[in-house]
């Protein structure tokens, strides 16, 4: 297998493939360290004061109506929040408002033959209100807030991003942990409206 390399510019020789599939970049002379570079998944697990959380079913995504979270590509210049925050934005509706808490898991994942390896990072969200309207590539999805034990007694399909009940339930107990208990010091990013 070959890594294509079609867009990359040399870099100014910062770009070198050191496997046949796993670009690596360097930091800047003279350390020169090498890096592994991943394109990135991200993951909006949204959930709500229920302890729902919300999920789309696609009409037009593979797999058609499986049940997902809101997800997408790392764009470049982003930061993680940065691209989690535009893909609430893009999927979910631009009304939508959310506070970001933190990091649930993250993972690599083959996405297809040319990217053997994509770093797939999932963000837990609250929800604070706003509007639903799937947009973007999820534009005609259904969408319902679902407990975890519910989702997955219920036999629907589930997309790959949200076929992992142990990850759901973390995000439920991560969820309860960074929002339920103001008595500890944790120091919680502020609501984040997408407008």
């Amino acid at each position: 297998m070959r890594a294509d390399l079609t867009g990359f510019a040399n870099l100014s020789g910062l770009l070198k493939i050191v496997s046949p599939a796993q670009p690596v970049v360097y930091s800047t002379p003279p350390r020169s360290r090498p890096f592994a570079a991943f394109p990135a998944a991200i993951q909006a697990v949204i959930i709500n004061e229920q302890e729902e959380l919300l999920l789309l079913a696609s009409p037009t995504r593979q797999p058609v109506g499986a049940w997902q979270v809101i997800s997408g590509g790392l764009e470049a210049g982003e930061t993680i929040l940065d691209g989690a925050l535009r893909e609430v934005r893009e999927e979910a509706g631009q009304g939508v408002r959310v506070r970001p808490l933190g990091i649930v898991h993250a993972r690599t994942f083959q996405y297809d033959a040319y990217i053997p390896y994509m770093l797939s990072i999932y963000y837990l969200m609250v929800y604070e209100g706003g509007e639903i309207v799937p947009g973007d590539d999820m534009v005609g999805s259904a969408w319902r807030w679902w407990q975890v034990d519910e989702l997955f007694a219920s036999g629907e399909p589930l997309h790959p991003s949200a076929n992992d009940a142990w990850l759901l339930r973390r995000a439920v107990e991560l969820y309860r942990l960074w929002h339920n208990h103001p008595d500890q010091e944790i120091e919680l990013q502020e609501v984040i409206s997408n407008q």
